[in-house]
């Protein structure tokens, strides 16, 4: 899925939007989304009642994981199963700093080179985390989420 520009504006109506959709649902949930870059650019943070500075540590290793590889933590994480490996014995990465638990969604930009950001949520489970995100982008790119809902 790509975006056809990203920018603070687009970061706060797609985290506005999926912190209404937590709160109608009764989610504990953070939301964070960030520009990639050194240092990273915090765009848009908010975390639930309920949540945790765990919550926390958990989005910085799943944003982590999409810098990587480019890619959905949970696309990571699917590739990681059937491997029958984690990314620790298969690329002697410290769990202290990525995790292919889902819920970390590439922004990709073409015009800007590609993979440019990650939005991320910590607090479901990683295939709703996952879902989640997928949902809203699809809302604000006007497409339909039936499409590209997980099976």
């Amino acid at each position: 899925m790509t975006l056809p520009e990203f920018t603070a504006e687009t970061a706060w109506v797609l985290g506005t939007m999926l912190r209404a959709k937590a709160i109608e649902r009764r989610h504990t949930l953070v939301i964070d989304i960030r520009r990639f870059g050194r240092p990273v650019q915090p765009l848009f943070y908010t975390a639930l009642p309920g949540t945790t500075g765990d919550h926390a540590r958990w989005v910085r290793r799943k944003s982590n994981t999409v810098a990587r590889w480019q890619r959905s933590s949970y696309a990571i994480g699917l590739k990681m199963a059937g491997l029958g490996q984690t990314i620790a014995e298969r690329y002697a990465l410290p769990a202290a700093e990525y995790t292919t638990d889902g819920g970390s969604f590439p922004i990709n930009v073409p015009s800007a080179g590609g993979v440019i950001g990650a939005i991320t949520l910590s607090g479901l489970a990683s295939r709703e985390d996952h879902e989640l995100a997928v949902e809203v982008l699809c809302e604000h790119l006007g497409i339909a989420y039936s499409d590209l809902r997980l099976k």
